[in-house]
């Protein structure tokens, strides 16, 4: 079996008619192998008309041809390819189809010793950048993927997630070769965490799955099926170990428990269900806070007063690994050339703020696209990154300011969200001036929350002066 870097992370799925909106939402963090992995958000300017030419993966070599045409699409890479790989991540393009890759998960033992994983097949680092580019809807990115991988291999399990203003779909890449995908019910959301997640697949029914070609007979032939009845994805491919109860499932238990408080589980039950319903509206801010959490309320809040044994019994959500988080978001109440929305998050989650970016653009602030390696006093990377260690590091004393500072930044993001569609509709705006609007909104957001997010760091730099352990009370005379 090929190993890879562990890239563990959370992901959140939603259909159009259960958001308060009627957006759909596909959602992610992207927590990497080391703390500090520096990223950048960047504009890939559409391609026609390309000569021949091939991608090459500097992680495991991975070679195949790249189409002469692409649409534009937003990516957030990272900044060290050279080290790490490029890891294009998530994004949204021109035509409005948001994918967000990977959520790694793992195929068990017995699947994959009779389709082993290919060494130097698609990996998770070449995904966004060999799909994004060329996909017009979310149904066609898996089917797009899934011929790649029927070509090439994968050399790891990975979960995919895909979106339109129309479709969610979730795909499971488990051995060399085989996959499954489900469409998200409208009214329905899923979360998921480093586990095969997907159960029940109905292969009769194309509006709501797809699959490799050959899966039935591959599992029949080998006797993979473990089931009396039914053909549970979840049993056949993936894994129930001590591990995923501890370090996986606590994970969708809570997002579970956030959306549905009034169902009691285990949190580490293997049978957690993949589709959900709730009864009432999911949020953007829904989704953010399931992602910046980490078992709040509860005691396995490793910041919160439980027993120790408690607090450290499971992997939350929200870690010092996440490198960046994101809530991509197709909306179906206003017109599509200002529809999507990357809500981003390059801080630690649970005390950085989402900020909001329209998709429609040609290019995103410098302190975004041009991160530096090391740490700096310009880049939005490292002024969340900064942000997040300041909060931490006296959390007891930091924990109320940083959550007014998030709060207050939310609403004042809405808002100019509101405003923005606001002055376009009343302009008229189309076509490219649309599109320039656009690019300078994003711009004008980014220097807003620069101003607001530094003030906010300085005003805690200067109370942790305050908070050393180099201090004794004296006569206040001597």
């Amino acid at each position: 079996m090929i190993g890879k870097h562990l890239t563990a992370c959370t992901s959140v799925l939603v259909g159009k008619a259960a958001t308060v909106d009627g957006s759909t939402l596909i959602a992610r963090n992207d927590d990497t192998f080391l703390p500090l992995t520096p990223q950048r958000f960047y504009v890939h300017p559409a391609e026609h008309d390309q000569p021949a030419r091939t991608w090459t993966s500097n992680q495991n070599g991975f070679t195949a041809p790249i189409p002469s045409d692409g649409h534009r699409y937003l990516a957030t890479p990272n900044v060290e390819i050279d080290k790490t790989g490029e890891y294009a991540e998530s994004g949204i393009n021109d035509q409005n189809v948001a994918m967000s890759a990977t959520e790694s998960v793992y195929g068990n033992p017995d699947a994959l010793a009779y389709d082993p994983l290919v060494a130097n097949g698609l990996a998770e680092d070449s995904l966004q950048t060999m799909v994004l580019p060329y996909i017009t809807s979310a149904r066609d990115g898996v089917r797009y993927l899934g011929k790649l991988i029927k070509q090439y291999g994968s050399p790891e399990g990975n979960g995919v997630l895909f979106s339109d203003n129309q479709e969610v779909w979730y795909m499971e890449i488990v051995t060399g070769h085989h996959w499954v995908a489900q469409r998200i019910p409208d009214d329905a959301y899923a979360v998921t965490a480093n586990q095969v997640a997907i159960q029940q697949v109905t292969f009769d029914d194309p509006d709501n799955f797809m699959f490799s070609a050959g899966i039935q007979a591959f599992v029949a032939e080998h006797h993979l099926n473990p089931d009396q009845d039914g053909w549970n994805f979840r049993h056949i491919f993936g894994t129930s170990t001590e591990k995923d109860r501890h370090y996986n499932t606590p994970r969708v238990w809570f997002g579970q428990r956030v959306l549905n408080p009034e169902i009691e589980q285990d949190p580490q039950s293997s049978d957690l269900p993949f589709i959900c319903r709730t009864s009432h509206k999911i949020s953007v801010e829904d989704v953010e806070y399931i992602l910046s959490s980490h078992y709040n309320e509860t005691p396995y809040d490793p910041l919160g007063h439980g027993p120790e044994d408690l607090r450290t019994k499971f992997r939350p959500i929200s870690m010092n690994r996440t490198q960046n988080s994101h809530v991509l978001q197709i909306r179906n109440d206003v017109p599509a050339d200002r529809s999507a929305l990357m809500w981003l998050c390059f801080g630690v989650p649970a005390f950085s703020p989402y900020v909001p970016f329209f998709a429609n653009v040609t290019d995103t602030d410098p302190s975004y696209s041009q991160t530096p390696r090391r740490l700096d006093d310009q880049s939005a990377y490292w002024m969340y990154r900064k942000l997040s260690m300041i909060v931490e590091s006296h959390y007891r004393d930091f924990i109320e300011q940083d959550v007014d500072y998030v709060t207050a930044a939310k609403q004042a993001l809405r808002t100019h969200v509101a405003q923005t569609l606001a002055h376009a509709d009343q302009e008229q705006l189309s076509g490219a001036a649309l599109t320039d609007y656009l690019t300078d909104r994003n711009h004008a957001v980014t220097a807003t929350m620069r101003q607001t997010t530094t003030q906010f760091t300085n005003d805690l730099i200067e109370k942790g002066l305050t908070l050393s352990g180099l201090t004794f009370n004296m006569d206040k005379n001597l």
